[in-house]
């Protein structure tokens, strides 16, 4: 496989950067500063960055003009030309304890989002999936949701609990629910290596952040270790595909706790592996 390094994407710190997201109708890369409630993004040397009053952690593309966004009580509709929000379903309303983390569009217009603590409190999150205009609870009792993302052909989802040092392997049926129990398809505990989030390739393979590790590493589709990418960040948050043919690699960083010249920063990098283009979310 070849890839040119790492680069700067854009140099801005992040304190704690997720939620990458290539829109495939606007060609633009949209990313998230969840600590400081904001969403980021930028066009050639135009840096932009819209400002919330409560945390933001993830997205999917509605249309053209429109996101959902996750936020720590809600999944609403945000239109990036007016900057204005609509609700479209509450989200662990009820619960000061908890925000939203990672979340992704599905193959079938549906969108997952987990949650956690806002303090990592131990089993304080859940991952739900929002489909039709209902919100599900899949599972309880996750620390630190993350790792979501789905196989090309839409038979299977993964995620982690970031804690537990295993990336999990969803079987799903027709219409996108799952389908038997979640199994274990990455095992890092041996390793001690914290998966962050991920995302899968047009081959089916994922590429998973390594908090901690300043690395973001590449598994096939039986969860076998490929590669890896090394950065000049130790805290990788998330990748993604993107580009006019899906084979760049964006990735966000975080720099919690820490100082770091590049820490937080967003990276990129050219590879000569195709993505795929992220799912539309149905309304």
């Amino acid at each position: 496989m070849d890839m040119t390094a790492p680069e700067v994407f854009d140099d801005r710190i992040c304190v704690l950067g997720e939620g990458p997201l290539w829109h495939p109708l606007r060609g633009q890369f949209f990313w998230f500063d969840i600590l400081r409630k904001r969403l980021m993004s930028r066009i050639g040397e135009e840096t932009l960055e819209w400002q919330f009053d409560e945390h933001v952690s993830a997205a999917g593309w509605v249309d053209e003009n429109r996101l959902l966004v996750a936020s720590e009580t809600s999944l609403s509709t945000f239109d990036l030309n007016t900057g204005e929000s609509e609700w479209v379903i509450g989200l662990e309303v009820d619960n000061t304890v908890t925000r939203s983390n990672d979340g992704r569009a599905d193959p079938f217009g549906g969108f997952w989002i987990g949650t956690m603590g806002k303090s990592a409190e131990k089993g304080a999150g859940s991952i739900y999936r929002f489909y039709k205009g209902e919100l599900r609870k899949l599972y309880g009792d996750i620390s630190v949701s993350n790792a979501i993302c789905f196989a090309p052909d839409g038979t299977c989802a993964y995620f982690t609990d970031t804690h537990s040092r295993q990336v999990m392997r969803q079987p799903l049926g027709p219409d996108g629910w799952p389908e038997s129990d979640p199994v274990v398809f990455i095992d890092l505990r041996e390793e001690g290596l914290n998966p962050d989030g991920a995302v899968v390739d047009s081959k089916g393979c994922i590429w998973v952040a390594l908090w901690g590790a300043g690395q973001i590493a590449r598994y096939d589709p039986q969860g076998r270790s490929l590669s890896a990418i090394d950065y000049p960040a130790s805290q990788m948050t998330c990748p993604s595909f993107g580009g006019p043919d899906l084979t760049t690699l964006y990735a966000t960083s975080a720099a919690v706790h820490l100082d770091e010249t590049q820490g937080g920063q967003t990276f990129v990098l050219q590879t000569d592996v195709t993505g795929q283009r992220e799912h539309q979310v149905i309304l």
